[in-house]
């Protein structure tokens, strides 16, 4: 890739935003991306599937080794609890039952969040509305880094610190840039998890709740899943915002990576998203892309014109609608 962004420019870039443009450019070329516009029924079967698999795992644990429920909890717990954290993704932009049963969609994202161990769906879903809004909006999009996290991670073994820690960085950072006020569904879903999380404590004992934090504090830390975090809006090229990945593990991710097809159609579920790609390849195909997330976390750590700083930023204009 050329034009890349020299350590002088390590400061947030402040844009327009491209995709509603590009959107309304392709709407009116391709009207029949409406049709996909649509829920995904496939996606609550998936998810309970999911869901059942990690019960089955929490069973399965319980009398292994220490060394063993680590292990598991990494190579095959967190590979489910990071997918299950993008199914509730989906389930944010209720692609499961439809913007017409809304309320289906929170409890459905409280009954995907049991196997990730803390509360996240309700959370998730107010502040993921927000980055599609305002996308890199100063103060009000909380998946840009804070200034402390551009000053501070800046050299190669401080970059590999925060990407291990990048659950705990999207765990806190909304109360620094962005605190909310609490709302019902939030004390549901943490009532609810913290129920579930003590029901594994004294049925199946103390292995099967450490493997399944272990497995939501690996997977999404250092894993190949996570690449996702840095490849969606970092910027690597000068000028481009956004990138998709279009590598196998799309399969695990519900399509995640398609991301600039998801930020120009957010409401048309991931199963769909090639799709969007197929029919307006024109718009995306000469894009620049990734086909591994691993490179992509390797890059980030080691190309020291890279940082938490390489971000597009806007003050936003206008009139903010906030949940």
């Amino acid at each position: 890739m050329g034009n890349r962004v020299a350590r002088e420019d390590f400061e947030w870039v402040y844009t327009d935003q491209p995709h509603a443009d590009r959107r309304k450019e392709i709407l009116a070329k391709y009207p029949e991306i409406k049709s996909l516009m649509k829920p995904d029924p496939n996606l609550i079967w998936i998810i309970i599937m999911m869901v059942l698999t990690q019960l089955a795992a929490l069973y399965l644990v319980k009398d292994l080794d220490w060394k063993w429920v680590i292990f598991w909890a990494y190579a095959f717990g967190s590979c489910i609890n990071h997918s299950m954290t993008l199914a509730i993704h989906e389930v944010s932009h209720n692609s499961a039952f439809g913007h017409y049963r809304a309320m289906w969609n929170r409890w459905f994202g409280m009954f995907a969040n049991l196997p990730i161990g803390v509360p996240y769906s309700i959370s998730f879903k107010r502040y993921h509305m927000d980055h599609h809004r305002y996308l890199g909006a100063d103060g009000i999009d909380v998946d840009i880094p804070t200034d402390f996290e551009g000053w501070f991670f800046c050299t190669t073994f401080r970059k590999f610190i925060w990407v291990v820690l990048q659950p705990l960085f999207y765990a806190f950072r909304p109360l620094f840039i962005n605190p909310k006020p609490i709302t019902y569904l939030e004390i549901i879903n943490t009532v609810v998890q913290l129920a579930f999380d003590v029901i594994v404590y004294y049925v199946l004992g103390v292995k099967s709740l450490v493997y399944m934090l272990a497995a939501s504090l690996l997977g999404l830390g250092l894993h190949p899943i996570s690449g996702h975090f840095i490849a969606e809006h970092y910027m690597f090229l000068k000028g481009h915002e956004t990138y998709s990945y279009y590598g196998p593990l799309n399969l695990l991710t519900f399509n995640v990576g398609y991301h600039n097809e998801h930020h120009d159609f957010p409401n048309i579920p991931g199963k769909n998203l090639p799709l969007v790609r197929k029919i307006a390849a024109e718009y995306y195909d000469n894009l620049p892309h990734y086909n591994s997330w691993i490179r992509v976390l390797y890059d980030f750590v080691m190309d020291d014109t890279i940082s938490p700083y390489s971000r597009m930023k806007r003050q936003q204009k206008g009139k903010v609608d906030l949940d």
